[in-house]
């Protein structure tokens, strides 16, 4: 997974507490067995006025004009903007899979739902809890400014807004080195890939008739 160090990136403020997994990406998208192509499908409920279905040309379908990420001022963003207890509901990996397919990087809310959380972050997705009275204030700032956009040092802990005020965040320092060097589960087994090596060779010269 890519590194996330510092990112400055458009905001898109989305303006709803609560938002479950299944708004994020809907159930029926759940059928592939691949881990790509879920950014088009990403809040499918919301961004389009018909129903969606796997392997449709999302091109050809009408988009909901009332949506933020279908209004102009927002397209490109890479950070999302939401209300408390963001990504509840059902476990899946596919939450942030879509988000990080879409083009979103970090998302700043009051609270998130804990497996969402936890499935976000071993994705390389950047989750960011701030106050409530905070995320309240950039949610106002956003929709006063076009263009909004906030500047993010993992390495700080902060968020910086065009104002210059800086905003820090608590982070777990582990999920930190995680995401500062790109580094999923995999990543982080490989590390060891000398020592898992010398294990496999001593196994084999101790125990050589389990490989027989």
């Amino acid at each position: 997974m890519d590194k996330f160090v510092s990112r400055e990136g458009l905001v898109a403020p989305l303006d709803r507490a609560n938002v479950d997994t299944d708004a994020v990406i809907p159930k029926q998208f759940l059928k592939s067995i691949k881990r790509t192509g879920y950014g088009p499908n990403l809040f499918d409920e919301w961004r389009y006025l018909d129903h969606g279905e796997p392997g449709m040309d999302n091109s050809k379908r009408p988009l909901n004009p009332d949506f933020v990420l279908n209004q102009p001022q927002y397209q490109g963003a890479q950070i999302l903007l939401a209300r408390e207890n963001f990504g509840c509901g059902s476990s899946r990996e596919h939450a942030p899979w879509a988000l990080l397919q879409y083009g979103f990087q970090a998302v700043i809310a009051p609270s998130f739902a804990d497996i969402f959380f936890n499935n976000s972050f071993k994705n390389g997705l950047l989750l960011i809890k701030l106050d409530v009275k905070t995320v309240d204030r950039l949610f106002k700032e956003a929709a006063a400014q076009n263009g909004y956009r906030l500047a993010i040092d993992l390495a700080d802990q902060s968020v910086t807004t065009p104002g210059g005020e800086t905003l820090k965040f608590e982070i777990d320092p582990f999920r930190k080195h995680c995401l500062m060097n790109g580094l999923d589960e995999i990543g982080l087994t490989l590390e060891h890939a000398d020592k898992i090596k010398q294990f496999e060779t001593k196994r084999r010269e101790q125990q050589p008739w389990l490989f027989n």
